[in-house]
């Protein structure tokens, strides 16, 4: 009988973070593909597990991921896990799940800790709707595509980046987005976290002058519309109301509404109220 892969999520610092279930399943699989062998080898000694690690990352994807699958059709059980995080995200993972699912290979996720989540959470940034990008590329072409793809997005952004490119993609983000809220997210769960909520003009000018350092996850306000200069109450309203004819609810008509709007969430949801 075939085994299983089992899609375990890792601390993206704080080894606190961990589930029981996640440390239940490290310890019973018969095997382990790691992104980095080293970094998972420190997490299974701190909670004394003792299995075997295969290296599994972007440079050997293909012939590590055969291997794998074809140990799991013959009868034993694989924890993939990541540096940090859950896999699949921004991650080569993501190819070995599909190759499982290719092959009829059963899988199971033991959810853990997301950067992403995590950071649009504390943001203070708007979490009902939002975009996740991951790593911009640093090849110039393909870098300003998905910046000109996202520039008129209205959800919530949301970018991973490295202490050493930070001064330069908030530059070009500023260039292609204009000045929007952003929050920069650093070393969450660490000695060292921090969660900066500012605007990119700010931010770009920061990093001009600071070194940055750690990890950093950028959650940057969605383009607001601009509102109609002539637009009234009544108009408002008129958009609330088709909002609630489609299902939504009264008080999250309003709040989206209210974005594009010069009328507040609390004000339209008196009107509609009388």
């Amino acid at each position: 009988m075939a085994g299983k892969l089992y899609v375990v999520g890792t601390p993206i610092g704080n080894l606190g973070d961990i589930t029981y279930r996640a440390v239940e399943t490290l310890g019973a699989v018969d095997f382990i593909a790691a992104e980095d062998t080293r970094v998972t080898r420190k997490l299974l000694l701190h909670f004394n597990i003792q299995k075997p690690l295969v290296s599994y990352h972007e440079h050997n994807i293909r012939q590590a991921g055969e291997a794998i699958a074809d140990r799991i059709e013959a009868g034993e059980n694989c924890a993939i896990v990541t540096d940090a995080g859950m896999p699949c995200i921004s991650d080569p993972g993501e190819d070995l799940v599909k190759l499982c699912a290719e092959r009829g290979i059963r899988t199971e996720v033991i959810p853990g800790p997301s950067a992403a989540v995590s950071a649009l959470a504390v943001s203070g940034l708007d979490t009902s709707k939002f975009v996740f990008e991951g790593f911009l590329s640093t090849a110039p072409g393909s870098r300003k595509d998905t910046l000109e793809s996202v520039k008129d997005e209205r959800r919530t952004l949301i970018f991973y980046e490295a202490p050493h490119k930070l001064a330069a993609t908030l530059n070009d983000m500023l260039k292609y987005f204009g000045d929007r809220r952003v929050s920069l997210c650093r070393e969450l769960t660490k000695i060292h976290e921090e969660v900066i909520r500012t605007t990119l003009s700010e931010a770009a000018a920061r990093y001009e002058l600071e070194k940055p350092r750690g990890e950093f996850v950028l959650i940057v306000e969605g383009r607001h519309e601009e509102p109609p200069k002539d637009m009234t109450l009544d108009d408002a309203l008129e958009l609330v109301r088709g909002l609630m004819a489609e299902g939504m609810r009264a008080a999250d008509a309003c709040r989206e509404v209210a974005k594009s709007v010069p009328f507040t969430k609390s004000e339209l949801y008196s009107a509609v109220v009388r």
